[in-house]
Parts: C-alpha cells; sequence; structure tokens
C-alpha cells in the first residue's frame, strides 16, 4: 500500500453491475484516467497532458505490451502522389459492405495524413527512400499505395517505441501491471473514475481507484476469446466488458475479423500465433494450394489483394473441397535480400517454426484477429456512459462496419485519440455548476449487482467452444451450442459450491477477472451473432449465405440489462444515433 489517501466517502459509486472485488485501499486524483498503453491510449494521455489536464495511464503490463507493437504491416494514410482522402474514404467504405458510418470514415481520412505527420513529430521513424520520401506499400482492399511502415514489418513496435519515449520524457504519471475492474461513477451517473488491481508490481499493490470525471477505454480487443488468435495475452476483452457492466451500448460486436494469413503450426494450435502480414501479398507474394495452384484468382478482381473477408473466405472454401487443414503463401520469388530487409520480423518467426519462406512456401490458416465491433462512441469518443470514452480496438467508431481496411485501426486509435483529447480538454474549460451535496457512500452500492466469478481453468473451454461455434464459419447450429454452452458456464459458477465436489470455488484475483470478462464478451459476441441471419463481411453465416440489405444493412446494439440479461436492438440506419443528448457530462436528476 502506499501512503496515498484510500477512497473517502462521497460521490464515487460503482457503475451497474460489478466485478467480485475487495474494497479499494488507495486512491489517486486525476483529470483523466486513460485505461491502455497502445497507439490509442498513449496519444490521448500525450494530448490530454499537452492541454494541461492531470493525466494517468493505467496498462495491464508494461507500458510497450500492448497489441500496437504487434502491428507489422502499418498505417493507412493519403500520403502518396496522386492518393486522395476521397480515394481512402471509397476503398473504406467497400471494406465495409455497406455498414461503415460515412461520416465517421470520412474524418478518418481527412483528418489522418496530419495526424501521421503529428506522430512523426512525436519521434516516429517510418521507412523513407534515398529522396526522404515515405516509401508507401499495398495492403488489401487498398487501391493505391498508401500504407506507411518502419523497420520494414516492425512498424507497431516503432510506434509504440516513439509514444512511449514522448510518455517518459513528459514524465507522465503511469500504473503498470494493472487490471482494470469496474467504472465508478457519482450519483447522477458521471463518471467519476475506475477501480482497479495493482499485481504486486511498481508503486501501488492490491486493489485501488483512479477517481477522475473521465475515463478513457484503450484497452485494446478480445481476440483471446479464441482458441488460436494473433492478439497477446493481455487481449481478455476488458474494456468491454468494463463497459457492458457500466451500462455502456456495444455494437458490431459480432464482426470479428479473422485474419487470412496466420502462420499455421499445426492442428489444434492455441494462445497467440505469429502473423504473416498483409503487406507480405501487398508485395507480389501469391496464396495457393498444396499444388501450387493460385486459387484467389477467380474470387474476386483484386485477387490476394481482396478485403481480408473475401480472403479469409476463399482459403476456408479451398480448404473444404480438398480436406486440408492449411493453404500456403508463397514468396520464393522475393529473394533472400528482400525478405531480409522488408520482414525481417515475419522471416525470424517462421526460420523459429522451422520454415524458410526464401526457399519454401509458408502454410497459412485464418486465425482471430481484429475486432471491428467494441463499445459504441460518437465521433469525439464519447460513449452512452457521461464522462466514460473508448478510443482503438475496444471503440466502435462506424469506420470499420462489417470489416476492417488493412492498416485502418492505428490510423483510427490516432485520429479519434485526438479528438477524444480536445473533447475532454473542452469540458474542463467549460464553466460547470456547482457540483449538489452528496450523499456519504460506501465502496458498493447495495442496489449494484455483483457478477459470479468464473474459475481461470473455465478459460481454455470458453476458448474452444468460441472456435468450435462462432469462428469464421457460423450456423444457428454451431451458434446454438455455443451459446448453450457458455451458459452452462455461468450457470456453474452461480451455484453454491459443493464442499465434496473436486476444486476450488473463484476467489478474486487477476485470472478469475479475466476470465469473467472472457466470458462476459463471448456471450454477447454469440448472441449477436445469432441475431444477425445474414453473411456480411467478416461475419459469414453458413445457412444465411446472402447479404440482406433490406432488413440488416444496420447496426446490432447490445446493453447489459440491470437483470444482467442482454438487450439487443437495431439502429434505423447505418449511421450511428447520438449517444446521449446532451454534450458535457453534467448533473441531472436520477432517472425514474
Amino acid at each position: 500500500m502506499t501512503a496515498e489517501s484510500a477512497p473517502e466517502p462521497g460521490p464515487a459509486l460503482p457503475a451497474g453491475i460489478q466485478l467480485t472485488a475487495p474494497v479499494p485501499g488507495w486512491a489517486i486524483d486525476a483529470d483523466v484516467v486513460v485505461v491502455g498503453s497502445g497507439v490509442a491510449g498513449l496519444t490521448t494521455a500525450l494530448r490530454c497532458t499537452a492541454a494541461g489536464l492531470r493525466t494517468v495511464v493505467v496498462t495491464k503490463a508494461r507500458l510497450d505490451d500492448g497489441s500496437t507493437r504487434w502491428a507489422q504491416g502499418g498505417i493507412a494514410a493519403a500520403l502518396g502522389e496522386g492518393d486522395t482522402p476521397e480515394q481512402h474514404l471509397s476503398d473504406t467504405l467497400v471494406a465495409g459492405v455497406g455498414l461503415c458510418d460515412e461520416e465517421a470514415v470520412r474524418t478518418l481520412v481527412t483528418e489522418g495524413p496530419d495526424a501521421v505527420r503529428r506522430l512523426i513529430g512525436t519521434g516516429a521513424r517510418f521507412d523513407t527512400s534515398e529522396t526522404g520520401d515515405l516509401q508507401l506499400t499495398r495492403e488489401g482492399g487498398h487501391h493505391r499505395r498508401r500504407i506507411a511502415h518502419a523497420g520494414g514489418d516492425a512498424t507497431g513496435a516503432e510506434i509504440s517505441r516513439a509514444l512511449v519515449d514522448a510518455v517518459r520524457d513528459a514524465a507522465l504519471r503511469t500504473v503498470e501491471n494493472a487490471l482494470v475492474l469496474d467504472l465508478l461513477t457519482d450519483e447522477h451517473g458521471n463518471t467519476s473514475g475506475v477501480t482497479l488491481h495493482v499485481m504486486g508490481e511498481g508503486q501501488h499493490d492490491g486493489v485501488g481507484a483512479v477517481r477522475a470525471p473521465a475515463v478513457v477505454l484503450a484497452t485494446g480487443g478480445m481476440g483471446q476469446v479464441f482458441s488460436a488468435t494473433t492478439n497477446p495475452p493481455v487481449s481478455t476483452g476488458d474494456g468491454v466488458a468494463l463497459a457492458l457492466r457500466a451500462g455502456a451500448e456495444v455494437s458490431d460486436i459480432e464482426f470479428v475479423q479473422f485474419h487470412p494469413t496466420v502462420l499455421f503450426l499445426g492442428a489444434g494450435s492455441e494462445g497467440q500465433q505469429p502473423l504473416v502480414s498483409e503487406a507480405v501479398r501487398g508485395e507480389g507474394a501469391h496464396l495457393v494450394d498444396a499444388d501450387g495452384v493460385r486459387f484467389m484468382l477467380d474470387q474476386h478482381e483484386l485477387a490476394e489483394l481482396a478485403p481480408r473477408d473475401i480472403v479469409a473466405k476463399g482459403i476456408m472454401r479451398r480448404m473444404r473441397e480438398q480436406g486440408a487443414e492449411n493453404m500456403y503463401l508463397d514468396a520464393r520469388h522475393f529473394g533472400a535480400d528482400m525478405w531480409a530487409t522488408r520482414f525481417p520480423t515475419i522471416l525470424a518467426a517462421c526460420r523459429a517454426h522451422g520454415i524458410d519462406p526464401v526457399t519454401e512456401p509458408i502454410p497459412v490458416a485464418p486465425a482471430a484477429h481484429y475486432a471491428s465491433g467494441g463499445v459504441r462512441t460518437d465521433l469525439r469518443g464519447r460513449t452512452t456512459v457521461p464522462g466514460l470514452y473508448a478510443c482503438g480496438e475496444v471503440a466502435c467508431t462506424g469506420v470499420h462496419g462489417a470489416n476492417r481496411l488493412a492498416s485502418n485501426s492505428l490510423l483510427e486509435g490516432l485520429v479519434f485519440a485526438e479528438r477524444i483529447a480536445a473533447d475532454i480538454a473542452a469540458v474542463a474549460a467549460a464553466p460547470r455548476p456547482a457540483p449538489p451535496a452528496v450523499r456519504p457512500t460506501t465502496a458498493r452500492a447495495e442496489s449494484a449487482a455483483v457478477l459470479p466469478l468464473i474459475a481461470p481453468e473455465a478459460r481454455l473451454r470458453i476458448q474452444r467452444i468460441m472456435s468450435e461455434g462462432a469462428s469464421v464459419l457460423r450456423s444457428a447450429t454451431s451458434l446454438g451450442v455455443a451459446a448453450e454452452a457458455l451458459e452452462a458456464v455461468y450457470q456453474e459458477a452461480l451455484r453454491p459450491a459443493d464442499p465434496a465436489a473436486p476444486g476450488k470455488p473463484a476467489q478474486p484475483g487477476v485470472e478469475s477477472w479475466e476470465t469473467s470478462n472472457l466470458l462476459c464478451v463471448a456471450r454477447v459476441l454469440v448472441a449477436a451473432a445469432l441475431e444477425r441471419e445474414e453473411t456480411r463481411g467478416c461475419h459469414w453465416r453458413e445457412d444465411f449465405p446472402e447479404r440482406d440489405e433490406t432488413d440488416w444493412r444496420r447496426h446490432l446494439v447490445v446493453r447489459l440489462g440491470s437483470g444482467r440479461a442482454l438487450e439487443l436492438s437495431r439502429t434505423a440506419t447505418p449511421a450511428f444515433p447520438a449517444v446521449h443528448p446532451v454534450d458535457p457530462p453534467v448533473p441531472r436528476e436520477p432517472s425514474p
């Protein structure tokens, strides 16, 4: 414990439903707390600090351990000669298959180029030509070379390095090795901070709180809900689960992008799998079957450079036709020099697993990669809970629609992080009414519902349920089986412990909290995938193989009701409705 004050009686209340956790034993006061240390979180934090706001960054591992540093391909923006934001807009809308919010995409592509230049100004070093111009490559779904990269195929690592260095230079306060637990709100439903658990390293220890009127979720994705994923172990859906418990809306969560070219390590391989970047295909690699036949040529006009959902489906179809477990990516024609200079990270990963792409095709298969949906926000990153923002993969801005265009994710994190910081600064500077008197409260509201803890042993079970029933290929049958199996996991946690039964009941702790979050997002994902009876983008229903433009060119919105029941609704159009009717979070009378 530290000498800092523990939470005092006052306006901080757990929001809605919460995890089972000890009462916070220490607290930090700030103007804004950013949860996550990828491109979205650190950009937000740096901009908030520059605006004079007391900013605290909370991150689950070390500052550079998030998903950003694993990004290989690059960052997309209209930076090349002859390219324009309109062309970038067009490619993004096509990839999103009718579900992009066009205003959000226009914001992304028009503000993107300057956001990348500011990132370069922060210290990020991208690959350049001998004349000093950015080297740009092409990836799936892009009709122009507009992907800036660094270190050949280590773009994320370079962006992470530059932002972490900038955070340290700014002496920005950070809390590492900390799992965020739940949102705190005041009596009027406005955000007032988060609770978190520090995992025994650093200045703090145990459960504490960061009290702040603005909370930014930048927690990354939820790829660990599946057995095989490109996501790091920290990607357990913590931000989406927290937001759902707090009463926020989640949208498009059924659209999980499965990267088509992940290094195939054998049937049954689980955990984080090595990614073979789309940029390899962008530089001319071909997808072939075991006989060396290029099978994407008749699937799409862009062949291997079609949008990711189309390439993943093409691979899965060929695997089914041939009874194969994988396909191959052939880039032997690159030669040793190009492999070593342009794709050194991928070359090393392949060789570490006994494959030499210089002399043999790379075995590949799709694996869970990116959540196109998440916590629903507006163009300023605001969620439906006043004072709670979301940015990056945890958020659903409407940019990605039913399928993310390659390398738009880092750009989305940059652009919307800057918008969030500007909004928080504007709210902080605006005249505010005097806060109303508040009644003393305990750390847990008596009316708050507490979720049962899920034992860590259930994690592998949840992942296998999801991979078997809600992976690339889905149907009412497979999703129904998955829903029943997930419900069984939940019901087992609700039952009182049997002294005669083997094993111990789940105890509060990082592994139980992570598993509880995984079960939460898994149940929501399956419910949404069952509801959407069509095939669109990366949501592939075998029993509804066609796209339905009449009933389903709209978004699914999910809330977790006060009784823990999921509430699903559809938007009227592909555009998102406003998140809440007033701009800044202000004191208001409680709802009846």
